[in-house]
């Protein structure tokens, strides 16, 4: 591991607003596990909505959320934690009280958080993973295990450049019958709504890259109804023409 990042990981252990818990072994003792069900009275002191944005990178899409919506609390989970520390920094720094981080898996997020204890997520320009279903951060396996934390009538919100996952999601949507609030393949293109505005206010590293490049941003936002079972679409989708965190085409074969 490089100097830089030892030194990043060394200042974040010493940030108010950092949780860490990076696997399994972990959880016993750990303080964030604590934190289950009393995020309003423990850390943020207020009884706003919760609302976590997953795979947050750098954090900036976090920062910018919570400083256009002082109303509402937002934590940013990722397990890389050299890219949190941007954006926990920057909420440090800005005295922020309405903005958390917490490095863990996703998969863990039971570990942390109540049933009924998030409002929203927001799921901002993940992989697609083409190949793997149970890696797609909108395939059922993970509406199950949103469905631990969501309070009733909670609301997913997916901003992403690919095809294939917006495609797939629409798809994973449909299939659960899940009521459907939003839906546009450009989201820059469509109508201005209250919704839409949300959406296309702040823009991520990667966003930038993507509408450089002359992509269109796909959005889509669901409430995640209760369900009993879940049914993962069984459809063909022609695969992305391009590598998701590169600039270089690449045949979609590969």
């Amino acid at each position: 591991m490089s100097k830089n990042k030892l030194k990043k990981f060394a200042e974040m252990e010493t940030f108010h607003n950092v949780f860490q818990c990076g696997a399994r072994e972990m959880l016993e003792d750990n303080p964030v596990v604590a934190m289950r069900g009393k995020w309003h009275e423990a850390y943020f002191h207020n009884s706003n909505p919760i609302v976590l944005e997953l795979g947050c990178g750098r954090g900036e899409y976090t920062v910018g959320l919570a400083a256009n919506n002082p109303k509402k609390n937002y934590i940013g989970v990722d397990i890389k934690g050299a890219r949190m520390w941007a954006g926990a920094k920057q909420a440090e720094l800005a005295g922020m009280k309405n903005v958390a981080f917490l490095r863990t898996n996703i998969e863990m997020l039971a570990h942390f958080f109540a049933p009924n204890e998030v409002a929203e997520i927001w799921i901002t320009f993940p992989d697609p993973q083409m190949k793997k279903v149970t890696k797609r951060l909108t395939s059922t396996y993970f509406m199950q295990r949103y469905a631990q934390l969501l309070c009733k009538n909670g609301v997913i919100h997916l901003k992403t450049d690919s095809p294939f996952l917006y495609t797939y999601t629409q798809a994973m949507v449909k299939e659960n019958t899940y009521p459907v609030l939003v839906d546009t393949d450009d989201l820059y293109a469509a109508p201005a709504t209250a919704d839409i505005e949300e959406a296309r206010s702040l823009q991520t590293h990667y966003e930038h890259q993507w509408l450089d490049r002359g992509l269109t941003i796909k959005y889509l936002r669901w409430e995640l109804a209760h369900r009993d079972t879940l049914v993962e679409p069984d459809i063909e989708i022609e695969k992305d023409t391009y590598r998701s965190y590169g600039r270089n085409y690449t045949s979609p074969n590969n």
